[in-house]
């Protein structure tokens, strides 16, 4: 029997040494019952007044949990411009989605003053974007507590960028726990949203010494983004990543990689490197697939480095600490 007991413990410590078995789905059950509710209504209002709200919330949780973790450091603003947000890599980072945890957070403390974490909410409000854009619905599991660190100079090496290879996304996201399928599924979140030209510039004039355009990229396609981005654009000029169905969840992302017309280099990879390639084709033809995939790498993504128990605090003000 004191075996048992042992094996249990040591089973048990792993699982939080990994991450897992910390957060459960009716955390707030007696302390705050209609959370859910609550940021439901706040976010769906939100989503109503802006179409960005959808793929600036998603962003801004993908950017939350790779730093520090699943812990609204994100949302910190601080005085000195040395907050996470402040990091070049997040100043692309839409304002509606930090508005819409902002006015979720107060619709919240007014039902339930002081209980529920600007995390949660950010993970709540994800979920909502999702669901509003047209994709899947997943019970959020809760209990992440807000972090207490919120520098700049912590997100540089932290964020998959827009030129990586496979191996370089597959080293980062398995820092998380995540596999390269996970990796493929949430890649997908691309349906929605924009990017600047920047970041995709020289797959069109300067991608090699003998092909200024990359060759796996639709000629057609390339030409449309010329349109869009000529040389030198204007660095406020956005080109939306899924040309089809910009503004719905869909597995359209995916039917584009296929046919040459993914965005970025890191996107378009996942179709071109023959690692990933089948998992790509099996999510254009399946849609049920990409949703199923896409729901267990988010719950995934959403225990990467949470803080529970004494950890952390939470904030009164999503955008200070207490």
């Amino acid at each position: 029997m004191a075996r048992i007991v042992l094996v249990a413990v040591i089973m048990g410590f792993t699982m939080i040494l990994n991450g897992e078995g910390q957060l459960v789905e009716n955390f707030y059950s007696s302390t705050c019952p209609n959370v859910e509710s609550i940021v439901t209504q706040a976010v769906t209002t939100k989503f109503a007044q802006t179409i960005t709200t959808g793929q600036a919330t998603l962003r801004l949780f993908f950017h939350d949990c790779f730093v520090e973790g699943c812990d609204a450091s994100v949302m910190i603003s601080s005085p000195n411009g040395d907050a996470e947000k402040d990091a070049s890599e997040n100043l692309s980072l839409a304002g509606d989605g930090f508005d819409t945890v902002i006015k979720a957070k107060q619709a919240v403390e007014a039902s339930c003053p002081g209980v529920v974490s600007c995390a949660d909410i950010l993970a709540l409000a994800t979920r909502d974007v999702i669901v509003l854009l047209g994709g899947p619905s997943f019970n959020v599991e809760l209990g992440r507590r807000d972090g207490l660190i919120s520098l700049a100079s912590r997100v540089e090496g932290n964020l998959p960028k827009a030129n990586f290879n496979l191996n370089q996304l597959i080293d980062m996201f398995s820092k998380h726990g995540l596999t390269q399928t996970d990796l493929i599924a949430l890649s997908g979140a691309h349906t929605v949203g924009f990017s600047h030209c920047d970041q995709f510039a020289n797959r069109l004039y300067s991608f090699s010494s003998t092909s200024p355009v990359d060759p796996t990229m639709d000629s057609n396609y390339a030409q449309d983004l010329m349109g869009e981005c000529p040389q030198n654009a204007d660095p406020s000029v956005v080109v939306a990543l899924d040309p089809q169905t910009s503004f719905t969840f869909d597995n359209v992302y995916y039917q584009n990689l296929v046919s040459g017309k993914g965005l970025l280099s890191s996107d378009q990879v996942l179709f071109n490197d023959p690692a990933s390639q089948a998992t790509v084709i099996g999510f254009a033809n399946n849609p049920g697939d990409f949703s199923g995939a896409f729901v267990t790498a988010m719950r995934k993504l959403g225990r990467v480095g949470v803080k529970i128990g004494n950890d952390g605090e939470i904030r009164r003000d999503c955008t200070q600490f207490n």
